[in-house]
């Protein structure tokens, strides 16, 4: 248990660091945090899926990722056409749509992984 904690620290703190320094890199700044953040964590997951359970494992979760973000992007379309249509608040329009989240999300995960 100790031993997958310190790999976890590891790679995620080389990964994430790797990220900050490519979007430190670009333009604008706010990059930064983008590449800072899941792509880092993602890639940090995957490998110690790699190294602690195997391939098949991790070919699973980077399919999972997968549906993940695309149900997440479904949500922030929504989200921003929402509020450029009924003028609603970031809060109140973020929550009623997380269960569309939640719904194309499942509806990915059982179509991708069947």
């Amino acid at each position: 248990m100790l031993e997958e904690l310190v790999l976890r620290f590891l790679i995620g703190g080389v990964t994430v660091s790797a990220f900050a320094v490519i979007g430190d890199l670009l333009k604008p700044k706010s990059f930064a945090g983008l590449f800072g953040a899941a792509p880092s964590v993602a890639l940090a997951a995957l490998a110690l899926a790699i190294v602690t359970k195997g391939s098949a494992y991790a070919a699973v979760e980077s399919r999972s990722m997968m549906a993940g973000a695309v149900a997440f992007f479904l949500y922030t379309a929504a989200a921003c056409w929402v509020m450029m249509r009924r003028n609603s608040s970031a809060l109140v329009t973020a929550a009623a749509l997380i269960p569309l989240w939640f719904a194309a999300a499942l509806i990915l995960w059982f179509t991708v992984l069947g």
